[in-house]
């Protein structure tokens, strides 16, 4: 049964999805609604929403006349790029074991990009926070993540291993709501490149973001390089109206 607390479309959806992933379901058939409500303890409604998002996913198709069913290829796409998540999840989600490792946590002055696009002054200060994410010892992400001083009541405090959402709630008292995001093809710097393990020149992918608050105020300058030889983003891609 399903405790009914709130999201409980969230927690159905959650419940599904995991039993896809370890082949629950005989021939890839997925009961119907009502099979599903009786044994969760849930609405009709309820379980119907959850398959809604399970197929928005691509983690089922349905098929007119037949039925719900397993979408194999779909199950091929371990994390959302539209969703919000912790980069020690993705890894998990990729079958890594993952670790966190700290390489500072410094002061620096906003540039006049970094001020517009955190609606500061030029020259105001920065909290920055670099780590790595690996996968047992070997380095699969870096992050640097520029936070206002201003945000941060206690920069003594700050706990850099946190997932950025968590380190905002505890230090700013903001929530992380979303960000704004740009895909960037790059070179590795020859930091970037030692701290990655790689050599310099490498070509890597970057996500570029501005993360809001739910006050839709900038909190927070992003950017992430990614070993493309050890992690990889895919996504289903659908004509209009389908």
């Amino acid at each position: 049964m399903i405790d009914r607390s709130p999201s409980l479309t969230d927690q159905v959806k959650t419940n599904l999805k995991e039993r896809i992933v370890d082949g629950d379901f005989e021939g890839g058939r997925i009961p119907s609604e009502t099979e599903l409500a009786a044994e969760l303890g849930v609405s009709r409604t309820t379980v119907r929403d959850a398959l809604s998002r399970l197929e928005q996913e691509g983690a089922i198709y349905r098929k007119q006349g037949a039925g719900t069913f397993v979408n194999e290829p779909g199950l091929q796409i371990k994390s959302r790029l539209e969703e919000i998540w912790a980069y020690e999840d993705v890894l998990e989600d990729h079958g890594y074991t993952p670790s966190v490792k700290v390489l500072r946590i410094d002061r620096e002055t906003a540039g006049a990009a970094t001020a517009a696009e955190l609606a500061i002054e030029p020259g105001d200060p920065l909290v920055v926070i670099e780590k790595l994410f690996l996968e047992n010892r070997k380095p699969v992400v870096l992050t640097i993540n520029r936070i206002p001083a201003q945000l941060i009541d206690d920069e003594g405090a700050v706990d850099g291993a946190q997932p950025l959402p968590s380190l905002l709630e505890a230090n700013a008292d903001r929530n992380l709501s979303y960000y704004l995001s740009e895909i960037v093809p790059v070179v590795l710097s020859a930091h970037e490149a030692k701290q990655l393990g790689v050599k310099q020149g490498t070509p890597a992918i970057s996500f570029d973001e501005i993360g809001f608050d739910q006050d839709n105020t900038p909190v927070v300058q992003a950017t992430s390089f990614f070993r493309d030889d050890l992690l990889r983003f895919r996504l289903i891609r659908r004509r209009s109206g389908a």
